[in-house]
């Protein structure tokens, strides 16, 4: 009988570095939004690839950085914690090491968990000198297991980093069902789709000023549909109006859009009704934070 090897993998890394784009290659399937605004991870999500000898389990976490507001240091310790809960970490950067990284490497340092750098985005660069300068920038900086050069949105040796990790797995069974991919609810799976229409739509400061909580789920067997009510939450008025838009035109985009991912993503047809609400300053509440489910219960 042949053995069966997991481990729990974190992908790391500073926003906007494309963590999401990996994590949704890695596992097949989009389990984690994506936009080109930094910080658009706010949970710890994980992402399961199952093959017949073993099983990654990859944890996709927030941006790691400075944050000012109570929500964004809290999405910073959701990163840090996963740290210490798993057998081996993938640092992703896209840049030449700067402060940002420097912040980040300073907590693997009382870590005995291995940590690859991954170089993603190759496609961007222009060849192998430029892939070299950034090794070159993080070569002193920390004492790396290995460095995996790769693009999450192409796919490029995305097969080799898989061959790579296998050996830092354990022997031992499949913590999660083979056919199950995330660990997220449909819930928040569908609170996050809507979210992220609202980052490719929304600009100036309303993007980070946004919580989306899913207020009701129900079934009508009248109409074959699911009827879901979202209720998206700003800390301004004027951001409110930003989002709704001229005649409600940018709400209704954000809507049609959100539900058609909703739709593919569940193989649902669902109905979706979005309503606006301005709570002052919600990102500095424990209260909000914790209603909104950025904190624990």
């Amino acid at each position: 009988m042949s053995s069966h090897q997991s481990g729990f993998i974190a992908i790391v890394g500073r926003p906007n570095v494309g963590k999401s784009t990996l994590i949704n290659a890695l596992v097949g399937e989009k389990i984690a939004i994506m936009s080109p605004k930094p910080q658009t991870t706010r949970h710890r999500i994980m992402g399961v690839l199952t093959r017949p000898n073993y099983q990654m389990v990859f944890v996709d976490t927030p941006g790691m950085h400075k944050g000012k507001d109570l929500l964004n240091k809290t999405i910073d310790q959701v990163a840090v914690s996963a740290l210490s809960d798993v057998d081996l970490i993938l640092f992703v950067v896209d840049k030449q090491k700067g402060d940002a990284e420097d912040h980040i490497l300073g907590y693997f340092r009382n870590l005995d968990t291995p940590v690859f750098l991954v170089i993603n985005k190759i496609d961007e660069l222009k060849g192998k000198h430029a892939i070299d300068e950034i090794i070159l920038s993080y070569i002193h900086a920390y004492d790396f297991e290995g460095v995996l050069p790769i693009s999450a949105k192409d796919k490029i040796h995305l097969d080799k980093l898989e061959e790579t990790l296998i050996p830092y797995l354990t022997e031992g069974p499949a913590f999660f069902p083979e056919d199950m991919k995330s660990d997220q609810s449909e819930e928040k799976l569908m609170s996050e789709l809507i979210r992220e229409r609202i980052l490719y739509h929304a600009e100036q400061e309303v993007p980070h000023a946004v919580a989306v909580v899913i207020e009701s789920i129900k079934e009508n067997h009248e109409l074959n549909t699911v009827d879901v009510t979202a209720l998206i939450i700003v800390e301004r008025p004027t951001q409110k109006q930003i989002l709704i838009g001229k005649g409600g035109e940018k709400m209704k985009k954000i809507g049609m859009e959100a539900r058609l991912e909703i739709n593919k993503l569940l193989n649902t047809k669902i109905h979706l009704t979005l309503w606006v609400k301005v709570k002052k300053d919600w990102r500095n509440r424990p209260t909000d934070l914790k209603a909104f489910g950025y904190t624990e219960e």
